[in-house]
């Protein structure tokens, strides 16, 4: 029996925000995750009234903000050329996080090289320290989903930092489609670092260098429409409905309540035509563990 809130990720509704957030309360959602990125909810775009209104009008819905999703694109924060602005971006996501009454931003940091020599590894690590610090002053965690590498391999690179200011938002369905890595076990490996996890199933076609999923210097950049693409049509991976991949879900609900995890399971839909129908089969597919 879970005991988890839902949460849906508002931008895989494909209505705007606002018709997002109506819908997601329809829906049975006790909380969303946004993109904070560009657009309206870009921090720069967002002044302190229209900050208090939207905080309100969540409210108003009963909603919670499961997290803020930061993710900025490109190749992570391999590239030292563009990481202080990154990073700068990166603060002020934190910021408007905890401003709207969460204390978790997710993101994608760019793929972990297996050297800890290798410059690129140190670049990262010297980035997530400045923002595991910073997360950690506001009370709040900037949190690495899982996917471009090992649960074991992610959790010896967030070992080296000094704070838990970098935890993990642990998504299942990137594990078992990319690295062919076993959730359930990555829970146990991950558990000091869960702080949000999203909802997604799918199966994994090939095995395939995750350079080329998520990007890297030397590899083309990341984006989220590649990554949709490459879920439907690509010769990869396929995202599918919940149930119908290869995540086991019994097992893994239960390994998140066996390490103690209170936080959200937030439904992310990133393929397909129907997303409202898929994202209310998938709220009825996780209360069936209730």
């Amino acid at each position: 029996m879970i005991i988890n809130p839902i949460g849906i990720m508002v931008d895989s509704l494909r209505l705007g925000l606002r018709d997002g957030l109506k819908k997601s309360k329809e829906l049975g959602a006790d909380g969303v995750q946004i993109y904070a990125v560009s657009g309206e909810m870009d921090p720069a775009n967002l002044t302190p009234g229209a900050r208090k209104e939207l905080r309100d009008y969540i409210a108003s819905l009963d909603l919670q903000i499961s997290a803020l999703c930061g993710d900025l694109g490109g190749h992570g924060f391999q590239d030292q050329s563009v990481n202080a602005a990154k990073i700068e971006k990166s603060k002020r996501i934190l910021d408007l996080a905890v401003e709207l009454g969460s204390n978790v931003v997710t993101t994608h940091i760019g793929v972990v090289p297996e050297d800890r020599n290798d410059p690129i590894y140190q670049t990262m690590l010297q980035a997530c320290e400045e923002l595991g610090v910073y997360a950690s002053s506001l009370g709040a965690y900037f949190a690495v989903e899982t996917g471009p590498e090992t649960s074991a391999h992610l959790k010896s690179f967030l070992d080296n930092l000094s704070t838990k200011g970098v935890s993990v938002n642990f998504d299942p369905a990137n594990m078992v489609m990319v690295t062919g890595d076993d959730p359930v076990q990555g829970v146990y490996t991950l558990k000091d670092y869960i702080v949000h996890t999203h909802v997604k199933d799918g199966i994994r076609l090939r095995q395939a260098d995750p350079r080329e999923v998520y990007g890297s210097l030397g590899y083309k950049p990341m984006t989220h429409e590649n990554i949709a693409e490459a879920a439907t049509s690509g010769d990869t991976y396929r995202e599918l409905a919940l149930g119908e991949g290869h995540v086991d879900f019994g097992r893994y609900f239960q390994a998140l309540q066996e390490i103690g995890y209170k936080g959200y399971l937030t439904i992310e839909r990133e393929v397909g035509a129907q997303p409202e129908k898929d994202i209310a089969s998938a709220i009825a597919f996780i209360q069936k563990y209730k």
